[in-house]
């Protein structure tokens, strides 16, 4: 079983030398791995609440915000050099699909391979539609974006006629370092983020969940796998439970088949992290 940590980096709280410190001690732990959540704009007032908190409201410190997430990425490429790098979750259908290959290969070159790519469709209307998207029609668009963007890590030149994107005769460089490509892990809980999984996924990553509920989701990812004629060997499961994690609970879900808990960081204070570093470090060695 594999230990990493999520958290969404925020203003004022979080400055380049507290992210490059905690790239230092995510490894100095044995950490697997470092996950960041994304937002780009938030609102007061939302039509669907936010799954990860009680209130449905994303907690940001007052007069601050969520820092973006490439550049954090960026500021841990130069503070790791061992520790995998994920995203949970990059919100594909807001997103311009060729900015977003070339971000991720370049990190995946800088890394030296040791990107993961967790994608989904987004919880926040409001979000898509201020980035310029349509709100209804987000999972048709997920699902081309990433086709456009295999193509573009994996051919020397790509044309893509699309409903929402066309290129033509287009080269990018660098490619990943990873092959065939960075790792698509595929989030969301629904039966057509399941499908989208087996398209497209390495994994598949459940947020806020606990062993109940993640034995509840694989069982309708695995039929989802069998009928694309998969199956979950090679697959990787990665799981955020909620904010308090036990090992009997690492423990439930390496029962499961999950190959990895990516634990909730919570606040990010440094009384906080230095609690909460504590805590994931009795997880690494109880997980080993």
């Amino acid at each position: 079983m594999k230990i990493g940590v999520f958290s969404t980096f925020m203003s004022p709280i979080a400055t380049t030398d507290m992210i490059v410190d905690f790239g230092k001690r995510a490894e100095d732990v044995g950490l697997d791995s470092i996950w960041l959540g994304e937002h780009v704009v938030l609102f007061d007032e939302m039509e669907f609440p936010y799954p990860g908190s009680k209130d449905g409201k994303i907690p940001v410190p007052p007069g601050g915000g969520l820092l973006d997430t490439v550049t954090v990425f960026g500021v841990l490429v130069g503070a790791t050099k061992n520790v995998r790098l994920g995203t949970g979750i990059c919100l594909i259908p807001q997103r311009n699909p060729i900015y977003t290959a070339k971000e991720f290969a370049t990190l995946d070159y800088l890394t030296n391979g040791r990107m993961d790519f967790g994608i989904g469709v987004g919880w926040c209307k409001e979000e898509v539609l201020a980035c310029g998207y349509s709100w209804e029609d987000r999972g048709e668009r997920c699902d081309e974006f990433l086709t456009l963007m295999q193509s573009l890590w994996t051919k020397e030149v790509t044309t893509f006629k699309g409903k929402h994107i066309s290129v033509e005769a287009v080269r990018m460089d660098p490619k990943p370092v990873q092959k065939p490509h960075i790792p698509i892990i595929v989030g969301g809980h629904s039966k057509r983020a399941f499908r989208r999984a087996a398209e497209f996924g390495a994994g598949w990553y459940g947020f806020a969940i606990t062993p109940d509920m993640t034995k509840d989701a694989l069982a309708g990812l695995d039929e989802a796998l069998e009928k694309a004629g998969r199956s979950r060997d090679g697959f990787e499961i990665v799981i955020t439970p909620p904010y308090n994690v036990t090992p009997e609970m690492v423990q439930e879900f390496a029962a499961l088949g999950v190959d990895r808990v990516v634990v909730q960081l919570g606040g990010q204070r440094p009384d906080q992290i230095d609690k909460r570093f504590g805590m994931l470090e009795g997880l690494v060695k109880a997980a080993a």
